[in-house]
């Protein structure tokens, strides 16, 4: 590969305006396929097919077709001043007038009065009303939410207080452009610190902005046929820009390394591609098996997530073998420090500098050193055993938003768990007495204990089903709701036999109490895809079975790490208030599973990077222990700087605005830094250093039957480097 990868370089370099005019008219050509691309909109595909809680919100959507199941809704809450009861003349003028003008809408299938539906609080002090639409949130227009909140400005000027829930007027997520001009900003810094030349510094962040630009514009020209999110976009963003930096910063180092040795700028890109650029193919192939990975999960929102990000992926990629050394070749002493700029060709320092003094400390004290990294990795993972999945809702928003504010009015008025009712569909195709089968289901469903009260059941037009609506005692993330789902479903078997009716719970509380049971089920089966699949590749990277293993075992420590980390802070509240989390409680349930993808190809990219450059000096001829101090001599610096730029990008997404952005964020931020700093700099060479030899140590049955890739360079005709007196490490022959 090294051979092919080095040819690649000196092509790419000689045809460097080819190259560059290629790459510039595929972003043209996505760009103007973009802009004329219709906007996204959901698919209707099931969110999980295969839990109860979605067959039977699909079961809705086909008997009861006269409404969209996925239409837009607002919940308007109405409370009085203290003293006060909204069913006072003054306010329920007001509140019928908001009412009537909602329903005159074009785009509104209907409004409920509070007082027609019962909707008053025991006290009189609360009141709300509820609005459904004819489409989708996404769907409805400026006009259509300017004509429900000036009636909420005219119930307002009564003297009530009128706060909106539901998804009509929710605040949308922002695109988060600010959270990737506060990471670009942060590599630029950390790129012009650890290169200390603008030209250098400069062109991984171009050459990662192209290919995030190639991303994102693939992303939106394809949004609407495949149902693209935003989400999606902000996740490929964020980690196309990161890698895409890393990818194109391991190229340009590799070059100022080869330039420092002599060679001349085409041959020294030719072999800064076919060495860190090797490394960068397989780094890039470990961050696309984790991601594409998530598509076993059965989660089709997931899987366009990790196939998004894993195409940005990609993208970096490519662009690290073909632009890079296309504009190297444009401004080959650009790059170079500005001493060698002045001066000329500097020889390559053979002196010791911070990396190779730190890889000299770990192998004085190995034992030490391993021991202390992993208990304080293994404390920092203890809260991750008291994990809670959930989907925070409207509770965990800021109180400044209407949202929060109606949730906690609801709440007060009439009790924590009528933010989250469960929904009860019966199929009642077939039976004798439909209504008396529902009455009997609705009965003993309000008999059990936790519920506080059941609506009466509505039939759809052909009388063959029917939805029920019960509220529980407490609120929709509370441990207790979760047992009343259980509760209810195991009564079912007796309520079927007895009525001949079948009935299923659904609605968006048992939804998210649903999809956490499954996604926790599945993040074992997801782990063992993804490592064996890893492990198979860096089995063939590195011909070694002892590396592989080692780091598997160091990425489940980081991983475990980061998931404690972020229970501590979005679920116990530790700190929550400096990143801007106003209210604690359950990890959103898609997160984890996320985070273990992302974290593992990161894990791996770095693992690549570091141990590859050992594992090329050992194969020309340094002793185990010296290799490390060569590989750390020459990578340290650069593999900081790369986790630096990592935790700097996705420490900017920590303040956009969507829940599930800003903990990935974190997440991420974390986990890169107990990965690179922890297990990558002290445990990774504390190991190698315990093991010696045996660490590059291979069945010779399984060295016959892997295929070899010349990732470390050794096919590229350098002289090997060796002690006196020690025997060089045979290599054989590579392609």
């Amino acid at each position: 590969m090294a051979t092919f990868l080095y040819r690649m370089g000196r092509a790419a370099f000689r045809r460097r305006l080819l190259v560059a005019l290629l790459w510039a008219v595929v972003l043209g050509a996505l760009g103007l396929g973009a802009a004329k691309a219709p906007a996204a909109s959901d698919d209707g595909t099931s969110f999980m097919p295969g839990i109860e809680a979605q067959k039977a919100f699909d079961l809705i959507g086909e008997r009861f077709p006269g409404g969209d199941a996925n239409g837009a809704d607002a919940r308007i809450v109405f409370t009085a001043a203290d003293g006060e009861k909204v069913t006072a003349a003054g306010h329920r003028a007001a509140i019928e007038s908001l009412v009537a003008e909602a329903a005159d809408e074009p785009q509104v299938a209907g409004a409920t009065s509070p007082f027609t539906a019962g909707a008053v609080s025991k006290d009189g002090s609360t009141a709300y009303a509820t609005v459904e639409y004819k489409v989708k949130a996404a769907d409805l227009t400026d006009a259509d939410k300017a004509a429900l909140e000036k009636a909420i400005d005219e119930a307002r000027d009564s003297g009530l207080t009128v706060e909106a829930g539901g998804t009509a007027l929710a605040t949308q997520p922002g695109a988060g452009g600010a959270s990737e001009a506060i990471g670009i900003a942060l590599a630029a810094v950390v790129l012009l610190i650890t290169f200390g030349s603008l030209a250098a510094a400069g062109l991984p962040l171009l050459t990662a902005i192209v290919g995030v630009g190639v991303s994102m514009a693939a992303i939106m020209a394809l949004g609407s046929v495949f149902g693209l999110s935003m989400t999606t976009g902000t996740l490929a963003t964020m980690l196309g820009l990161a890698v895409g930096i890393d990818y194109a910063l391991f190229v340009v180092s590799r070059y100022r390394e080869e330039r420092a040795n002599g060679h001349e700028p085409r041959e020294a890109t030719g072999l800064a591609v076919g060495t860190a650029g090797s490394a960068v193919v397989f780094a890039g192939l470990t961050v696309v098996i984790a991601l594409a990975g998530l598509t076993v999960i059965g989660v089709p929102m997931l899987a366009k997530m990790g196939l998004c990000a894993a195409g940005a992926v990609v993208v970096a990629v490519l662009i690290a073998l073909t632009l890079v050394p296309a504009l190297l070749g444009m401004w080959p002493d650009a790059v170079l420090p500005r001493r060698t700029r002045k001066n000329g060709a500097a020889a390559a320092s053979t002196e010791g500098n911070g990396g190779s003094r730190w890889a000299r400390f770990v192998l004085r004290r190995p034992v030490a050193v391993l021991v202390t990294c992993v208990a304080g990795l293994g404390v920092l993972a203890l809260p991750a055993a008291q994990l809670e999945l959930g989907m925070p809702g409207d509770e965990s928003k800021p109180v400044s938003s209407t949202e929060r504010r109606a949730y906690d009015a609801l709440a007060d008025g009439f009790g924590a768990g009528f933010n989250g009712p469960l929904t009860i569909v019966v199929d009642v195709k077939g039976v004798a007495e439909p209504k008396a089968a529902v009455s009997d289901i609705a009965e003993e469903i309000g008999a059990t204990g936790g519920v506080v009260s059941v609506s009466p059941a509505q039939f759809n037009k052909t009388g063959d089903a029917a939805l029920l609506s019960a509220v529980p005692a407490t609120g929709p993330n509370d441990e207790r709701t979760k047992d009343l789902v259980q509760s209810i479903r195991s009564e079912r078997p007796d309520l079927e036999r007895e009525t001949g009716a079948t009935f299923e719970v659904t609605g968006n509380t048992a939804m998210n109490i649903d999809v956490a049971q499954a996604l926790q089920g599945a993040l074992v089966p997801y782990l063992a895809v993804i490592i064996v699949l890893a492990l198979i590749l860096l089995l063939v990277v590195f011909r070694s079975v002892l590396v592989p293993l080692k780091a598997a075992l160091g990425f489940l420590l980081s991983v475990l790490a980061a998931l404690g980390a972020v229970v501590a802070v979005f679920q116990w509240g530790w700190g929550a208030e400096l990143l801007g989390v106003e209210q604690s409680g359950p990890i959103m349930s898609l997160m984890p599973i996320f985070l273990v993808g992302i974290v593992f190809g990161l894990a791996m990219d770095y693992e690549v990077f570091l141990v590859s450059r050992m594992r090329e000096a050992y194969v020309h001829g340094d002793r185990p222990a010296q290799a490390i101090v060569t590989g750390f001599r020459h990578s340290a610096r650069v593999v900081a700087a790369a986790a630096v730029i990592m935790i700097a990008v996705f420490s900017g997404f920590i303040g956009a605005q969507e829940s599930m952005i800003k903990t990935m964020g974190f997440g991420l931020a974390v986990a890169v830094l107990f990965d690179a700093f922890v297990v990558r700099m002290a445990i990774v060479p504390a190991v190698l250093a315990l093991l010696g030899d045996k660490a590059w140590w291979l069945p010779a049955r399984l060295d016959r039957l892997l295929p070899r890739v010349d990732v470390e360079g050794a096919g590229l005709g350098r002289p090997k480097r060796h002690e006196a007196g020690e025997p060089v490490p045979q290599e054989p022959a590579r392609i």
